[in-house]
């Protein structure tokens, strides 16, 4: 593939975007490509975190690809909404923990790539934003509600509707980026935080996000049943087992994985 690459690092898969002379914008091509991996990663067993990562220096990713869409018809902007959301959603959906690492731009598309991800590092060049209504659209891979779900109404509102760039110290103490590293570390600190994960079970921490994750826009009693499903599934598997043993051992724990 020539516009997503997939790297293995031990127990973590890297995703990178490398269109950088596009600054990585999402072509269709693209989002092809991005939805066939994501396909893969669902049942890959060896993989307990993935990163998703992007080419080049200046920007993570700036959105869609507007030169493309530039000479679409309405019928062409409804066939790549189909694929776009597939897109978007492959990545949400993904059952192993995942962790964006940001640099430069991260605008539109590439904001919401990274807020798909359940946790985002960025370096200090990192500026971020939903600029879709500054050119007639509405965020479409998730950004209003994901901003809504980390920022709460009045942040995610100030965010899409002003549709302004965020300087990443802005965006630390907003909650769209959950840690800020030196400038050209984003990648290097991503990896080494999915690497921390993946040293986990990896069957508590897929029951761990799906937890997080189903939990979203539940009430307390429901979302305390989606705790109890995943409680249940981590305690009754063959890596709470080996998690205790190992404890009790002094030493380090082998996962099953199931």
């Amino acid at each position: 593939m020539a516009n997503v690459t997939i790297t293995r690092h031990d127990y973590v898969s890297e995703i990178q975007l490398n269109r950088p002379d596009a600054l990585n914008a999402i072509s269709s091509q693209l989002a092809r490509e991005l939805v066939e991996v994501t396909n893969d990663l669902v049942s890959d067993e060896q993989t307990r975190a993935v990163i998703l990562t992007a080419a080049g220096d200046r920007a993570f990713c700036v959105g869609a690809d507007l030169k493309e869409r530039n000479a679409m018809s309405d019928e062409e902007f409804l066939a790549q909404r189909i694929l776009f959301r597939a897109t978007f959603g492959g990545v949400l959906s993904l059952p192993q923990p995942t962790v964006a690492a940001v640099h430069g731009f991260a605008l539109g598309g590439g904001c919401e790539l990274a807020l798909s991800c359940d946790l985002v590092v960025a370096d200090e060049t990192a500026v971020v934003g939903l600029p879709e209504v500054t050119i007639g659209l509405v965020p479409g891979g998730g950004g209003t509600q994901l901003a809504l779900r980390r920022l709460g109404p009045g942040r995610a509102a100030d965010v899409v509707l002003t549709g302004r760039r965020i300087p990443v110290g802005e965006a630390e103490r907003l909650g769209l980026v959950d840690r800020v590293v030196p400038a050209g570390s984003a990648r290097e600190a991503a990896l080494e935080l999915a690497a921390a994960i993946a040293a986990n079970s990896p069957v508590a921490t897929r029951a761990a996000k799906r937890a997080l994750r189903s939990g979203w826009s539940l009430d307390y009693a429901a979302a305390m049943d989606v705790e109890d499903a995943a409680w249940r599934t981590a305690t009754f598997s063959a890596d709470r087992k080996e998690g205790i043993a190992a404890f009790n051992e002094k030493r380090k724990p082998d996962w099953p994985g199931h």
